[in-house]
């Protein structure tokens, strides 16, 4: 719980910290500029990322499958999106990456290996429809 009070007490300071030293340096208009900017293409990528990921998605269920690592990149655009709609430049940064897929496929990977089943995490099983027995 320390590193997310940690994360929760310090990124909003040194996001201060660094939109005053850039506000200093370049102006508060240029640098409001930016961070707005920086919101909307974020936004806009955001937006071509998510409905790629659901195409993504759409077909692996049409194919009879799980879509556990489309659902997992989703859940990380969700973050990505929150991430880049909070001003400042370290969460835009973060955001950024999110939305990168090879960082994106490869945090998936993480979270599918650490939640998922641990029959090899469901990805690429064929779904029919009827209920699955436990054990």
């Amino acid at each position: 719980m320390n590193k997310w009070l940690l994360v929760f007490l310090v990124l909003p300071l040194v996001e201060m910290a660094i939109l005053i030293e850039v506000g200093a340096r370049i102006g508060s208009w240029p640098t409001i500029g930016l961070v707005v900017g920086t919101a909307l293409l974020g936004v806009a990528l955001l937006k071509r990322q998510g409905f790629a990921t659901l195409l993504r998605g759409q077909a692996r269920l049409a194919a009879g499958e799980l879509p556990l690592r489309e659902i997992a990149e989703g859940l990380l655009l969700a973050v990505a999106g929150a991430l880049l709609l909070t001003p400042g430049f370290v969460t835009d940064c973060c955001g950024f990456v999110l939305l990168a897929p090879p960082p994106r496929r490869r945090l998936a990977s993480g979270l599918l290996a650490r939640f998922a089943p641990a029959e090899g995490g469901g990805a690429g099983r064929v779904f029919d429809g009827t209920p699955q027995r436990p054990g």
